[in-house]
């Protein structure tokens, strides 16, 4: 266990690359604004390299004098070595044993700042964090003291960290080639808000005498004015402006994202389209307070946001034909005779590779109060299904090591929904309606039965712990199995409905026939008028039926 090559190769799937980044969207909501009391952290691992797994690290104690080799989480170059604690904590996804989430987006910032010499990138801090710290403001004293010792070699990023109690946001980016440490700035998210980033730095001026709900490096003003990149009073100081400078891309591509949240929220947000559109210079706030507290459910959509009803939205131009989709494919810039267009990024669609809501609940027990709502693949047409903390396993169609990117396995989450969703996407209208019915059924039931699962497990961890954990990770692999089976049912049942672009007659998924095995009334849909509109445009009379033969 000295070295970290083989937990870097366990885990690799299960991040966000800097060097084949698309995006990624953290919620973070506080505990007084959720329905039930929940503190939340969400996180989408967008892009097209990575494979939808989850790793679980047990707790581990080690002798005194141990250090652990640390590996780009990017480059698989090794960086150097770390001294390791006595005891680690037990880590699930992004969650540990004590139910502290940490998540991230990279913003990038100045590229000067990058230091290829430091030791540890912030996939090395958050993992080795989770199994150091015990609570939020923990988390961020481990991780401000491990690069202000070991140096900080990855870009400017944006972390979420969450505990039970409180969440945080941390925005960080290092000092440039050879210097040691990095500058950074935290802020407490009000535990009635809720707060989201998106790849672009959204902390800009900050309390600077209030230690209870902000926190900074000592240097982060005065190294901005040492490198020209501010030079006003402290007081007007931006870390966002400073480190990380407003463009088209920031806007249209990342703080979109938030503001879709935000709008869904709080109809007071709506007025920021026409900053996300660049006609204002009016930023968004970095956390808003909601109208209606927030329930689990409403969290899981708000993943699944593809700019519904707003001027960005997906499905209302020809690139939706010809059958409504609410996506584009990669790249997202593209060219026209020699002129440069743009896809919008929406927070849900196909570079989703996997995403989760996590839960943290004061009033239960850890193992049993964190829960990683954890689905693959687009989040459109995913299924969350809760693992618990407490878990000492993961369930089978989530571990890593069951298929690649480049091995297809039935016994996958990953490739059953990415069979199901590429097949939503050549008939999207129609499909997506099948889909959900079948997701809401589904996580409708999870979420219903969560009250008397946990009863349960709390009175197995009053008897002990071991029995809460086993029941824990029996009841999370029995779910995940129960999923896979009406996942797989039902990518056979599209198959067999939309076959060869026609729609066979069904009654709650049975398929009616003529009382002799032949299907009855088979639908021929056809296109859009838009699309065949698109066709005669294009085309002029070519495809014009002449009259003699009407």
């Amino acid at each position: 266990m000295g070295s970290f090559k083989k937990i870097k190769a366990l885990f690799l799937a299960s991040l966000l690359s800097l060097s084949c980044l698309q995006a990624g969207t953290n919620i973070l909501v506080g505990k007084n604004a959720s329905e039930d009391g929940s503190s939340f952290c969400t996180y989408s691992a967008d892009s097209y390299n990575l494979y939808g797994e989850l790793i679980h690290y047990p707790a581990y104690e080690y002798s005194k004098y141990t250090t652990t080799d640390i590996y780009g989480w990017d480059t698989h170059k090794y960086q150097g070595k770390i001294k390791q604690v006595a005891n680690t904590y037990a880590v699930l996804g992004n969650i540990n044993e004590h139910q502290v989430c940490i998540t991230e987006s990279t913003f990038g910032g100045r590229s000067e700042l990058i230091d290829t010499t430091g030791v540890l990138d912030y996939g090395n801090l958050i993992y080795i964090t989770l199994q150091r710290a015990k609570t939020a403001k923990e988390a961020i004293e481990v991780m401000t003291d491990l690069v202000a010792t070991y140096g900080y070699c990855s870009s400017g990023e944006t972390f979420s960290i969450a505990d039970p109690n409180e969440i945080w946001i941390m925005e960080m980016i290092g000092k440039g080639p050879d210097i040691k440490g990095a500058v950074w700035v935290a802020m407490k998210v009000p535990d009635d808000c809720i707060c989201a980033h998106a790849n672009h730095s959204r902390i800009s001026s900050f309390p600077m005498n209030d230690r209870d709900n902000c926190r900074y490096s000592k240097d982060v003003i005065s190294f901005a004015k040492e490198k020209g990149y501010f030079n006003g009073k402290n007081k007007d100081f931006s870390f966002s402006d400073a480190y990380d400078p407003m463009g088209f891309t920031a806007r249209r591509f990342c703080d979109s994202r938030v503001w879709s949240v935000f709008r869904r929220i709080n109809p007071d947000m709506e007025k920021y389209i026409d900053y996300i559109l660049g006609k204002s210079d009016e930023r968004m706030p970095l956390w808003v307070k909601p109208t209606k507290k927030i329930t689990l459910h409403e969290l899981k959509n708000l993943m699944r946001d593809r700019f519904e009803n707003t001027p960005l939205s997906l499905d209302k131009d020809p690139g939706s034909e010809p059958f409504g989709a609410q996506y584009r494919f990669a790249p997202r810039y593209w060219q026209v005779d020699d002129v440069e267009y743009f896809h919008e990024t929406p927070i849900a669609g196909p570079q989703n590779a996997f995403s989760f809501v996590a839960q943290m609940r004061n009033w239960l027990p850890d193992m049993v109060g964190g829960v990683l709502w954890f689905g693959v693949d687009d989040a459109t047409f995913t299924v969350y299904i809760p693992i618990y903390c407490g878990t000492t396993a993961v369930p089978e169609c989530f571990r890593a090591g069951n298929g690649s990117l480049l091995k297809f396995s039935w016994t996958s989450a990953y490739w059953v929904f990415n069979w199901v969703s590429n097949m939503a996407y050549a008939k999207y209208e129609y499909m997506e309606k099948d889909i959900k019915k079948v997701q809401l059924e589904i996580e409708t039931k999870l979420e219903d039965n969560l009250e008397v699962i946990e009863v349960a497990a709390k009175s197995l961890y009053s008897k002990s712990p071991e029995f809460a954990a086993r029941f824990l990770t029996e009841y999370s692999e029995n779910q995940a199995l129960i999923m896979m089976d009406q996942w797989k049912g039902l990518g056979e049942f599209l198959m067999i409905k939309y076959c060869d672009g026609n729609i066979k007659r069904e009654r709650n998924q049975k398929f009616i026939d003529n009382g002799w095995g032949v299907p009855d009334k088979i639908i021929q849909p056809g296109y859009s008028p838009q699309y065949y509109k698109n066709i005669i445009d294009a085309t002029g009379t070519r495809y014009k039926v002449p009259e003699e033969h009407k």
